[in-house]
């Protein structure tokens, strides 16, 4: 966790949402550097909203999202991936008949080839099991293998922030403690994770802070280890009134 460190990520006053039907509230909050940042609450409040606004999928309406004090608001995804925002979305989002390495290659494909090749062999090195499953199909890895690869792909743009949507869908616990324990290291070496997970309370043992949504507005920000035990938790999901 860095102590004090300034926003990496601003949400101020923002409105979004998808035709005429307004999700996010002048919703206003914070990111930090080397810190995973948890969203939580019932389904609709938001949460991945956040990081399709954040990734440039959709537009705020108002207000501004800004990235080290820049405002990004209207910029296409492939802007922000130049910027360092990259984003691995809920569910399977791989090339199932193509190879390990014809992905990431994919992933990489605005790269120059020399940059590309030192960019793949740096994810190869972080992830040793999909180094030894280079030439296999995407779609013969095991749940976890795949959810490697989706990181892995990720990181070739070398992202200060990660955006990241339900990692442990359809996964074994274990596995879901694998990759918590990965976007732990990524959180470490200074990147901003930023996290939409259902399996809260694993997710919270991981998380720096957790912002609970309710109706497109902030309802709490606390430091994850606190919101454990807060009895508020279970009713963050039932879309009841929320005690501050």
């Amino acid at each position: 966790m860095t102590i004090n460190a300034s926003p990496l990520i601003e949400f101020d006053r923002v409105v979004a949402g998808y035709t005429h039907l307004t999700i996010l509230n002048e919703l206003s909050f914070t990111a930090r550097k080397g810190e995973i940042t948890l969203l939580i609450g019932p389904n609709g409040a938001g949460k991945s909203t956040v990081l399709k606004t954040l990734f440039g999928m959709l537009t705020p309406r108002a207000g501004e999202v800004r990235m080290n004090g820049k405002v990004i608001n209207g910029k296409t995804p492939r802007d922000l991936l130049a910027e360092g925002i990259a984003f691995v979305p809920q569910g399977r989002n791989l090339f199932g008949s193509l190879s390990v390495l014809h992905n990431l290659e994919l992933g990489a494909f605005h790269l120059s080839s020399p940059i590309r090749n030192g960019r793949i062999a740096e994810v190869l090195e972080r992830f040793p099991r999909l180094k030894e499953r280079i030439d296999s199909r995407a779609a013969s890895l095991s749940g976890g293998e795949q959810k490697q690869l989706e990181i892995g792909r990720a990181l070739l743009v070398h992202p200060e922030v990660l955006l990241i949507d339900e990692p442990s869908i359809g996964l074994a616990p274990i596995i879901v403690q694998e990759v918590m324990q990965l976007l732990r290291g990524l959180a470490a070496s200074g990147k901003s994770v930023v996290m939409v997970e259902q399996n809260v309370r694993t997710a919270l043992k991981y998380a720096d802070r957790a912002l609970a949504l309710e109706m497109g507005q902030l309802a709490l920000d606390k430091p994850a280890n606190e919101l454990l035990n807060d009895p508020n938790l279970n009713r963050l999901f039932l879309g009841g009134q929320i005690t501050k």
